[in-house]
């Protein structure tokens, strides 16, 4: 009664909700259902006999926000990364600390959004979730993209896409088919077709500015060219994600909705209601971007140090752990779900956000390397667009009859290994992007002279 009776409070203080009914809750995305399994139910039992209603408030948020989740063991790691960065130790334990302490802080971002849903009605709260989904990912680039690594940032959202597609399905096909040897395991084949065409566009986009560069005559300049296929290119596949966004919230809405099966299990319970405040909430997620800002400074800053230090090349540290660690939370819960036999939000998670990487954060990196003077474009070289090419067409392989086993998830796990074993061998130095820009420039003048 009494955490019953501090909840209320809370929503009297910061406003109603809007659609806090269970008539009209607004429908759970496969990302909110993917968060909450990891997220712990609190008690406020105690926090509502403090007697001052300002510390009343501020402790039961601290413990809905920082103690809510399975992961706040990780926490500490977030001020030592940042004493460890103001002391000089070590970069790659700065780097370390930084990837450790991003981990929950990308599943809270999802559950503050979540929360705020609540107050702004499903539309809004979608459309958060959309913009927020890959918050890490996308602050990680911008970081990169201001200090000229061009290399990290393309490194970086290609490996977010692979992890997505071959590790997280996979493991999630995988366990979920050996956890349900005994059951039939289906899902709904309309989601997957829609994410599945979505990434095949992004596919093309990322084909035609590197074999632009490839068919063109010797003497042809292509560097401007390409750079300017890329950018055209960019602003389409950022109109076809508006689309996407608009078929996903606002015409087929059921299609991407998670169906929660009216189980009463504690996370279930725990999501059937707002537990902080819409200003509460949006401060904590003003709060939490910023942190994740600061740590994903020190993880561009620190990469290369880290490399050198232990031994991997950047490209490993890019494509597999920076991923990996990052959406670690995530993929936490599309492998629950998937034990659940709950596949159609496993896919939802997975290809969501493969989607959301492919056909959002990249072009916008594109986008906003153009207005920074920046020459990035959609050329990712050879060896990693093949490496797309070939995930996105065996995942659209593996998902087209809507059913699933252990030995799809097998496949598709040992397709990452491959590639993951390739980008290890592979020793690829960063380079200086500027002088990169600058040497492309006048050999591409020099051959219109010589012309």
């Amino acid at each position: 009664m009494a955490t019953n009776s501090c909840n209320e409070a809370y929503v009297v203080e910061n406003g109603g909700l809007k659609g806090s009914s269970k008539e009209m809750r607004p429908g759970r995305t496969a990302h909110n259902m993917s968060s909450s399994s990891l997220r712990k139910k609190s008690d406020l039992a105690l926090v509502s006999k403090v007697p001052c209603r300002c510390l009343r408030m501020l402790l039961a948020n601290l413990q809905e926000v920082i103690l809510g989740t399975k992961l706040s063991i990780l926490f500490p790691a977030i001020p030592l990364a940042v004493v460890a960065e103001f002391y000089s130790f070590g970069r790659p334990w700065v780097f370390a600390l930084s990837l450790l302490g991003l981990t929950p802080l990308a599943e809270r971002v999802s559950f503050l959004t979540e929360q705020i849903a609540y107050y702004t009605g499903p539309t809004v709260g979608g459309l958060l979730n959309a913009t927020c989904g890959n918050a890490t990912e996308l602050i990680i680039a911008i970081f990169a993209l201001s200090q000229h690594k061009i290399e990290v940032v393309k490194y970086s959202l290609l490996g977010s896409v692979l992890s997505n597609l071959l590790l997280v399905l996979g493991t999630s096909l995988l366990c979920g088919g050996l956890a349900n040897l005994r059951k039939e395991q289906k899902y709904d084949r309309r989601q997957a077709d829609v994410n599945s065409l979505m990434l095949l566009l992004a596919l093309l986009c990322h084909l035609l500015p590197m074999l632009f560069r490839y068919a063109g005559a010797p003497a042809t300049p292509t560097a401007d060219l390409t750079l300017n296929l890329s950018r055209a290119s960019s602003i389409v596949m950022l109109l076809a994600y508006v689309v996407y966004i608009f078929f996903q919230l606002v015409t087929h809405r059921q299609l991407f909705e998670a169906q929660e099966e009216g189980e009463e299990d504690d996370n279930t319970a725990s999501g059937e209601e707002a537990v902080i405040g819409f200003w509460s909430g949006f401060v904590w997620l003003v709060g939490m971007t910023l942190v994740i800002a600061l740590l994903s400074k020190y993880v561009v800053d620190t990469i290369e140090s880290a490399s050198a230090s232990w031994g991997l090349s950047v490209s490993f540290l890019s494509i597999i752990l920076l991923p990996i660690v990052g959406n670690a939370a995530e993929h936490a819960g599309a492998i629950i779900f998937a034990f659940k036999n709950k596949l159609d939000i496993t896919l939802g998670v997975a290809l969501g956000s493969a989607t959301q990487i492919a056909m959002f954060v990249v072009p916008l990196c594109v986008v906003v390397a153009w207005t920074m003077g920046i020459r990035m474009d959609l050329n990712f070289n050879l060896l990693e667009t093949c490496s797309l090419a070939l995930s996105i067409i065996v995942t659209a392989f593996t998902l087209q009859d809507g059913t699933s086993h252990y030995m799809k998830g097998f496949v598709l796990l040992l397709c990452y290994v491959v590639i993951g074993a390739c980008f290890f061998v592979l020793r690829t130095p960063l380079t200086d992007q500027p002088n990169m820009n600058n040497l492309e420039l006048k050999l591409s003048t020099e051959a219109v002279f010589r012309a």
